[in-house]
């Protein structure tokens, strides 16, 4: 019989292995909660320079949300990116339009954790009831810059148009 370490290296890839697997799904759940973050963000920031941009002249505010929805594609329609309900899973609140003085918006989502996020989620109770976790992304924004409401001749632009010739 001679001696060695024959079958240590089967042993210690068996340990490695489902660690190496557990990590990379502890490393793959906050890109995906980031990537969602950063879509709704971007999303946000647009609707909310559509809304303060609108005039009345074909852009209402189902024309913004529909604007806003189309941005929100970018997200995968697979629950852990985003759970798509009947009525498409975004849930779009506008405030303001072009004629108050700021504009808002908000979108929220659900997604479904990975397993191992699961688990720890549902012991810390940072999931709701069915499981999920909800992303909120909110954004405001003023409808003239201070330049333009604090100028004398006012924040419409036709009357700009021979103010700096007077």
């Amino acid at each position: 019989m001679r001696g060695g370490c024959g079958g240590q290296g089967t042993v210690e890839a068996a340990f490695a292995l489902p660690v190496l697997l557990a990590l990379m799904v502890l490393a793959v759940q906050p890109g995906i909660y980031l990537y969602d973050r950063m879509v709704m963000q971007s999303a946000v920031e647009e609707g909310c320079r559509l809304l303060a941009t609108s005039d009345g002249q074909g852009c209402d505010e189902a024309s913004v949300r529909s604007s806003v929805t189309h941005r929100l594609l970018a997200i995968p329609s697979e629950e852990h990116f985003h759970v798509r309900e009947a009525d498409g899973g975004w849930d779009v609140a506008v405030e303001g339009s072009a004629a108050s003085s700021e504009v808002g918006m908000e979108i929220s989502t659900k997604v479904r954790p990975l397993p191992l996020i699961d688990l720890g989620g549902r012991a810390l109770g940072a999931l709701d009831g069915d499981g999920y976790m909800t992303i909120t992304v909110r954004a405001s924004r003023p409808t003239q810059p201070s330049w333009a409401a604090a100028s004398p001749v006012g924040t419409d632009p036709r009357s700009w148009v021979g103010a700096w010739c007077r």
